[in-house]
Parts: C-alpha cells; structure tokens; sequence
C-alpha cells in the first residue's frame, strides 16, 4: 500500500504541474461566484436558486469531468512518451501497483477538488437571498420548495392495458387495410402508441381526470403536499392561460356518496400553458393508509379545447437540503471514478490523444445514453437484432449520466436522491464497471514491453 500510495502522491503532484488543471481551477474558482452574483433565472428567489444551483454544479461536474480524462490519461502515457516508467520500473514496484496508484492519485485529486468546489456552490446557495436581499415572502417559498428533499410520485400507467389496445387498433388497421406500403410495422405500432398515451393524459371539456396515490408518507400532517404539472392544449404551440379546476383528498368514499376520510382541497388556478407549474396543499389530505386522490375537472364555461396534462407529480418532504445536497455530490463523484478508471486503463495501450478522443466520446454518449437508447427502439426488426448483438452491450457498459443519473435535476425540483439508488450507482458504475477496466488495463500492461532489450 505505501508503493501504491508513492505512485499516487507523485501523480497528484504531477496533476497539479499541468496548465490545463491550473486552468480549470482558475475558471471555476472565478466562474462560480460570478454566476452567485449575477445570476437572473426568472427573477424571483426560487427561480434563481435553481438556476444557479443547477449551472453552478453542472459547470462544476463537467471542468473536473475533463480535467479527470486529462490527467488520467496524460499520466501514464507522459511516463511512456518520456522513458520516466524506466524510474520506477526498476523499483520493487509491480505495474498493478502502477496502475492502481496511478487511479488513486486522480481519485484524491477529484475528491479534493469537489469538495472545494461543491462547498462554494453551496456556500453561494444559501447566501443567495441574502444577496439579492429577497422579500419574505419569496424566502418562504424557497424554503418549502427549494431548501428541502421531497419524495417523488408519478401516475402509475397498465401498460399492459395500452399494448393490447395499441395491438388491437394495429391489427383493426391491417385488416382494413390502412397501413402506409411505406411505413414499417415498428413505425406504426409507434405512431398508435403515442396516441394511446396523448390520450391517457387528455381532459376534454365537460370531462375530468382522476389521478390515485397510493404511497404517500407524509410523516407530519401539518406539513404540505405538493403537486407539480404542466398544461397543454391540444393542437396549439402557442402559450395560453388555463383555468384549472383541482381537488385533492381521499376521494374513495366520494365514489359510494359516503362522506370524505379526509379533508377535500379545492385549488382554482388561472396559469400559462407550456410552463412548469406548483402548488401546494396541507398534508392531512393524505389517508391514513397513504393514500391521496387528485382531481382536475375541464370547465366548459372557461376552456373549449381539450388540455393535456404533462408531467404530474406528487410531492412530499422527507429530507434536508444539505443531505440531499451531500449525495448529489456523491452522484457526480461516480462519473469522476469510471472516467478516472477508463482513461487509466486505455492509456496503457493507447497514445495520449487517442486515449482523450476515447474517454470524450464515453463522456458525450453517457450524457445522451437515454436518448440514444429511445432512438434505437424506433428501428426495424432486422436492425434491432443487429443492434442487440452489436450496440447494446456497449451502451450498456457505458455508464448513463442522464435521466435519474443526472444529479443537477435533484437539487432543481428539490427531489430527493435515496441513499439507496447512490448506492446502486456506486455499486454497478463506480465498483463494477470501474473495476472491469481496470482489471482490463492491467492486464494489457502487464503484457505490454516497455522496451526492448538491444545488444552493443
């Protein structure tokens, strides 16, 4: 362990010497307070709080992202390129101990780093309504809806039931024979099922939609319940205002003309299409057993078109700003440990450049990993079997960072991140995958010459 602890500490001080860490710093210890100082967001506290908090940590998380490729890979191939290998080569010093030094260093580095920096973004964050000297108002809504973790809950869908039904129309069309020579079965059975789910989440006039929760664990009663939507018209792309309609509340016994468990919350709201949208209620809406109902009901008299009803979510507190906070940090540490294990390993058998292009590209396709694997779906059988033979194993090795990996979204909507998901993530991108590679790259060096013996 002191030989490996050698290596590291030599690689640390390595780091440091470079122009392009040197720069970094520089930019991130200059950009972060700027951003704290003139960020406008949408010019209320809350609106501010996120974006900072939001490109504060993605700015961070994407400097030391390149710095780690950088000094993962410069490290080992600049010992090459430079015969310094031949230093430590002839020491009692095995190249696992090399290469595991080599991760370390870089791994103590980033944790250095991401303290420092995670700590101004946070230190920035809760001055922030002391600086732009918010009204109290905007303070209490940043506490309740910013300066929180809250658990989040999405509308289960039977997506059995929609594959039979987007089956049956399918077959109903090729027995009418409706369907385009043109279009492939893939492409339909799409088309169908985008219908079926537009529809699931459509409210026409006259008509209501019913939303049914049933784990809701709000441990205080006096505490708040959130409900976050945005609205949609149906055929319009323009902004517009929707008088909306909502009651929230054990509505079981409604269904049998009994009387409430609970109390019934009406909310009457007039809000703008195409626009993140909030509001809140007392916790004692909630069942005894966690269970809640939500309501929204299309008034005739104030809207004629029918209203899509995109991204609902059900919210309640479970936790702290600052632990919340503490595990989104854990969050971007995981993709420093697979970049710092990967541009380890490939550069023990490639050159510096290569090695960057490599690890670069990892990065980008993890951050469009979900979008490239929706992309894939749409294709044809015969390529989809192609793509489960060729493509899939790859994407999957490659670590996804966005979606629910992206840890930035976390602190925007003031979800909580379970310590057990971080722990997954640990688990399968930082051990396992991590660990592949760098057995992979040991073994490659193991079996690399380093040089080769000449005879005067």
């Amino acid at each position: 362990m002191r030989r490996i602890w050698a290596i590291a500490s030599n690689t640390i001080a390595q780091a440091i010497r470079l122009k392009s860490a040197g720069i970094i710093i520089v930019l991130l210890a200059v950009l972060l307070p700027m951003m704290g100082l003139t960020v406008v967001g949408d010019q209320t506290l809350k609106g501010k709080l996120q974006t900072f908090s939001s490109y504060g940590l993605s700015l961070t998380s994407v400097l030391l992202c390149l710095l780690t490729i950088v000094i993962s890979c410069y490290s080992l191939t600049s010992d090459l390129k430079y015969k310094q290998i031949f230093l430590v080569a002839t020491k009692p010093i095995r190249r696992h101990e090399l290469l595991l030094g080599k991760f370390l260093g870089v791994i103590v580095l980033d944790v250095l780093l991401l303290t420092i920096f995670s700590g101004i973004v946070y230190g920035l964050t809760w001055s922030l309504p002391w600086l732009v000297k918010a009204p109290q108002g905007q303070r209490q809504q940043a506490d309740r809806e910013f300066f929180t973790a809250r658990a989040v809950l999405t509308p289960t869908l039977d997506e059995q039931a929609v594959e039979q039904e987007v089956q049956r129309r399918y077959d109903q069309l090729r027995k009418d024979d409706q369907i385009p020579e043109d279009m492939t079965r893939e492409r339909v059975l799409g088309q169908i099922r985008s219908q079926e789910l537009f529809r699931a989440k459509a409210c026409e006039p006259s008509h209501e939609k019913i939303w049914e929760f049933d784990s809701v664990r709000a441990k205080d009663p006096n505490d708040l319940i959130f409900v976050r939507y945005k609205y949609r018209v149906a055929g319009q792309t323009l902004d517009t205002q929707i008088a909306g309609a909502w009651k929230i509340g054990d509505i079981r016994p409604l269904k049998t003309g009994q009387p409430p468990g609970t109390p019934i919350f009406a909310v009457e709201r007039i809000e703008t299409t195409q626009t993140e949208l909030e509001f809140a209620v007392p916790a004692a809406c909630v069942a005894a057993d966690g269970y809640v109902g939500l309501v929204f009901f299309n008034d005739p008299q104030n809207n004629t078109q029918t209203i899509i009803l995109d991204d609902l979510k059900v919210m309640y507190r479970t936790g702290s700003f600052e632990g919340n906070f503490l595990r989104v940090a854990g969050m971007i540490l995981v993709r420093l440990v697979f970049l710092a294990a990967m541009g380890v390993s490939v550069s023990t058998w490639l050159s510096f450049p290569v090695a960057v292009l490599i690890c670069l590209a990892t990065y980008t396709s993890g951050m469009i990993n979900g979008f490239i694997i929706e992309s894939i779906k749409s294709l044809s059988s015969t390529l989809t079997i192609l793509y489960a033979f060729s493509i899939q194993p790859i994407l999957w090795f490659i670590p996804k960072f966005d979606e629910q990996f992206n840890p930035t979204d976390y602190l925007v909507e003031a979800k909580t991140l379970g310590w057990l998901f971080l722990a997954q993530a640990w688990g399968v991108t930082a051990l396992i995958k991590s660990g592949l590679l760098l057995l992979v790259g040991m073994w490659i060096f193991r079996h690399r010459e380093i040089s080769k013996t000449t005879s005067g």
